[in-house]
């Protein structure tokens, strides 16, 4: 019945800012756009297979608020340099509890966003039981 996750959706008060991270810096396309009384209210951006961030123009809200969006990358090296070299805050890099590379930053909308490169050991992978560290 369920095939995967089609979207999460974000609350912008700057389409621009937004838009600038994460097609401009991370690379992703913009895949359609979504306008209001003539004007630009959100866009689709492509985040691989069927999934998308969905972007909307309004105020963020605490109520329900996404605690942070995973994104899978391939080189966890190259996401950091390239993060670092746009002015984005990037942690280290670093192993999870659930075996797999780690960074963190944030979105211009307060979005924590990790990036995800799987290992050989990645629980996502193996299966198993993961500890809970933190």
């Amino acid at each position: 019945m369920i095939k995967q996750l089609a979207h999460v959706c974000i609350h912008t008060t700057d389409l621009e800012a937004t838009e600038r991270f994460y097609v401009g810096i991370l690379g992703l396309e913009r895949k359609f756009s979504f306008t209001k009384n003539g004007s630009l209210h959100g866009f689709y951006i492509h985040l691989g297979a069927d999934t998308f961030i969905e972007v909307f123009r309004g105020e963020r809200s605490e109520e329900g608020s996404i605690k942070h969006l995973a994104i899978e990358v391939d080189d966890i090296d190259e996401m950091i340099r390239t993060l670092r070299e746009n002015g984005c805050k990037a942690t280290d890099k670093k192993v999870g509890a659930d075996g797999s590379w780690q960074c963190w930053t944030e979105d211009p909308n307060g979005v924590r966003i990790e990036f995800h490169h799987y290992t050989e050991n990645s629980r996502q992978r193996i299966g198993g039981t993961c500890e809970a560290n933190w």
